[in-house]
């Protein structure tokens, strides 16, 4: 019947990668890969020759059953994305859910996720929170944002460089005055975590172009911690 193992890859720092991952995708008979220009920069690395093809969120419906018989056809099929797990805010839940639903074995290994590091190293509390991905673009957002003005856990979002501002002023808007993190280009040269009061943070990319990948965290209602605006 074959199997499917979900393999975290790094999101920045190529030492990130487990040995275990980098034995699974060599002993894999098919890597389905996010995007396989990418993906092949990592295998290069990695001295993996396993074959690859194409699954992402603009064929993952289209080819559903065909990536499905290609699992079954297979003894081990491993499913990786861009960077980080597999259907936290990448493709993956959609064949992963097909899978079960066919009782094809699925197995997830433990890896590198974003948000994991930036919520320890938010300040914020770890023992409770919340992760919202990206929000929606355009329909939707407001009302996603008005629906967390109470919530008392963390918050968590990821974002892009290009509506970091943004959302930021939004925040302060539909969720209230609150303490937030900014961590980006985690595991990297240039991580960088922003930590204080909006109006600050927001001044911080104002003046500091905001590049790369973005969490960003927020402190729940009932949160108490007491930040002082802090760079590092």
């Amino acid at each position: 019947m074959g199997k499917l193992v979900v393999v975290p890859t790094p999101v920045g720092n190529m030492q990130d990668m487990t040995f275990r991952a980098v034995e699974v995708l060599k002993q894999a008979d098919l890597i389905l890969a996010e995007d396989t220009r990418t993906s092949g920069n990592l295998l290069k690395h990695f001295g993996i020759e396993t074959r690859m093809m194409a699954h992402h969120k603009f064929n993952e419906h289209a080819t559903l059953d065909r990536t499905l018989d290609c699992i079954r056809e297979n003894s081990l099929t491993a499913l990786i994305s861009d960077a980080g797990t597999p259907s936290i805010s990448d493709p993956g839940y959609l064949i992963t859910k097909h899978c079960i639903e066919n009782d094809i074995e699925v197995e997830c290994l433990p890896g590198a996720t974003a948000f994991v590091p930036a919520l320890v190293m938010s300040g914020f509390t770890t023992d409770r929170f919340c992760f919202e991905g990206f929000l929606p673009h355009k329909k939707g957002r407001q009302s996603r944002l008005i629906g967390l003005k109470d919530e008392t856990r963390t918050i968590i979002f990821y974002e892009s460089p290009h509506r970091i501002i943004k959302t930021l002023t939004q925040i302060q808007e539909f969720i209230g005055e609150r303490n937030v993190a900014v961590v980006r280009e985690i595991s990297k040269v240039y991580q960088e975590v922003v930590r204080g009061s909006i109006p600050t943070v927001i001044k911080h990319f104002q003046e500091k172009q905001p590049k790369g990948e973005f969490v960003l965290l927020v402190a729940g209602k009932e949160d108490t911690i007491n930040l002082e605006d802090d760079e590092e």
